[in-house]
């Protein structure tokens, strides 16, 4: 059965290429594993299903939805008070120059660093507003946004959507490959390795201050466009004409957020014998992070509701703005599943008599390079970490190559395809905004995307061969 080990990830990588859908994919996959677990018509659903009900078990997996759902829901009461659209009109009517415009894009994601979403949809309107101040194209514009999404959220180790979710493929993939480890820990040592999100910083960060252009590219920007095109309103449903303008109402929250989850990590450490910055570093932060979210928003309900808001629309924009993280929640289901069926299979026992011939310096340019392919054709840089991270860590593993470098190049991979995918939800948010081709838009970013990714895929190659 050895080799049937792999075939399901096999499937999951070819039926997501086809497909360009994820969590189809992943179901995909686990109902193969089921199948050659139990061959028969009916067992092998049972025990796919098995797969996924024991992911779904699991507490930390728990913590993880409630996590997601709470977040989003606060995302969903902030935009439904105001929040975002006051935060815009803010800083639309303060600020009118290029310089100003760029370093609220940046200063901003001090407080917007949550999601790659939601920094888009905070600073893609005021740029938008903005534009006829800054001597520069939409889609270059967009490029500049978009380099403070992802590969600046990845960065980031806590109170952003990401962590929980990058915590847990580790902790997956350690299990599966019968490693011990503190997923977290891992997480921050992998964050130096993420070579492709720092490059694309600096591209953007070099192009916000310092470059001008000369023939400016056009090609993106959607013809025929109305002559109110600049008008950040109505671009958004964060920032409709409908709504209140309360910036005090994205601010507090999120800073909030953050304080509390601080405090909650550090508590936390104390509580099990940690001390000084050891106490902010553990395996608690998943407590921490779902108790200052949980406490936020309850806090939040309370204030709006003293603020004489409707306590029914309130409870329909949490619940709709929870119920937009449910695909994610469904591709965690189906990850989780398959990360079961795997360890059913022997996986990491099949990689580690396969790939063990594997020279430690390949592994992480390798995984890199397959990251990048999968993420761009799927256009998903979550799907890519559910289904690349258990094979990366168990070759790692089997070659002895640096664990966290090879942690750090998985997500490299896939923040590669979030920012340079047709596909990706950035993509696609960025181009909705500032009316742009999303195709065409895509195809611009895809060269200095390129550089970026060639750029980390030499400095894996090349550290590689020094981190065993």
């Amino acid at each position: 059965m050895d080799w049937l080990a792999v075939l399901p990830f096999v499937v999951v990588i070819i039926a997501a290429i086809w497909t360009k859908q994820v969590i189809p994919s992943l179901l995909f996959a686990v109902v193969v594993a089921g199948y050659i677990m139990d061959f028969h018509w009916l067992g092998g659903m049972l025990t796919a299903l098995g797969f996924i009900i024991e992911g779904l078990r699991d507490e930390s997996n728990i913590k993880i939805i409630l996590f997601l759902y709470a977040f989003s829901a606060l995302i969903g009461l902030i935009k439904m008070s105001g929040g975002i659209k006051g935060f815009v009109q803010e800083a639309a009517e303060r600020i009118e120059h290029k310089r100003g415009a760029f370093m609220l894009t940046w200063i901003s994601s001090i407080g917007t660093f949550s999601a790659p979403s939601f920094r888009i949809v905070t600073i893609g309107p005021v740029m938008k507003a903005l534009r006829k101040s800054i001597p520069m194209t939409k889609q270059e514009l967009g490029f500049v946004i978009e380099t403070t999404a992802s590969p600046l959220v990845v960065l980031i180790p806590i109170a952003t959507a990401f962590v929980g979710y990058m915590t847990s493929v580790i902790e997956l993939s350690l299990n599966q490959a019968g490693m011990e480890g503190d997923a977290y820990s891992l997480y921050i040592q992998s964050i130096p390795y993420n070579f492709f999100a720092f490059a694309m910083l600096g591209v953007g960060f070099y192009l916000s201050f310092f470059h001008k252009n000369k023939t400016p590219a056009t090609d993106a920007e959607n013809h025929g466009e109305q002559p109110d095109d600049d008008q950040w309103e109505d671009c958004h449903p964060a920032v409709t004409k409908d709504l209140p303008a309360k910036p005090w109402h994205l601010i507090v929250p999120l800073i909030s957020v953050i304080l509390l989850t601080f405090l909650f990590m550090y508590s936390l450490g104390v509580q099990n014998g940690r001390a000084g910055f050891d106490a902010l570093i553990n395996a608690n932060v998943l407590d921490a992070m779902v108790l200052a979210v949980v406490l936020t928003l309850i806090a939040f309900v309370i204030y709006l509701k003293f603020r004489s808001e409707s306590l029914k629309k309130m409870m329909d924009s949490l619940i709709a703005g929870g119920n937009d993280m449910m695909g994610v929640i469904l591709l965690l289901a189906m990850v989780w599943g398959l990360s079961t069926g795997s360890e059913a299979l022997a996986f990491a026992n099949t990689i580690s008599s396969s790939f063990a011939w594997v020279p430690a310096g390949f592994v992480a340019v390798i995984t890199f390079i397959a990251g990048c392919g999968i993420s761009y054709f799927i256009g998903s840089s979550w799907g890519t970490w559910g289904i690349l991270m258990p094979v990366g860590v168990s070759i790692a593993a089997a070659a002895d190559s640096s664990l966290p470098m090879v942690i750090g190049a998985v997500f490299a991979s896939g923040t590669f395809g979030a920012f340079a995918s047709p596909l990706s939800d950035d993509t696609n948010t960025t181009a909705g905004i500032l009316n742009l081709n999303p195709v065409k838009y895509a195809r611009f970013k895809l060269r200095p995307a390129l550089i970026a990714a060639g750029a980390a895929a030499a400095l894996y190659f090349v550290l590689s061969f020094f981190l065993t």
